[in-house]
């Protein structure tokens, strides 16, 4: 009786650190949408400012995107190790 308690104790605490990892990695990848959209956001305003600089702004904003990606893409990473290793 008391083997089976912990058995069933342990899979639910390892279930529930699956389930806060999934969040973790939808939180990732929600925040990274976010701050691309403002990067594009911002970049399109300030082109519309000044459209003479648009080749100087367009690659800025590709490179902040692609860091801001790249962050967002190691969270998703790690909460995924975390599902399929716990």
């Amino acid at each position: 009786m008391l083997l089976t308690t912990m058995i069933l104790q342990a899979a639910a605490g390892a279930a529930l650190g699956k389930v806060g990892a999934a969040i973790g990695a939808a939180i990732a990848a929600l925040a990274g949408a976010i701050g691309i959209g403002k990067i594009g956001k911002s970049t399109m305003e300030a082109i519309a400012r000044q459209p003479e600089s648009s080749g100087n702004l367009r690659t800025s904003m590709i490179i902040a995107a692609g860091m801001v990606e790249g962050a967002a893409l190691f969270a998703i990473i790690v909460c995924l190790l975390v599902v399929l290793l716990k």
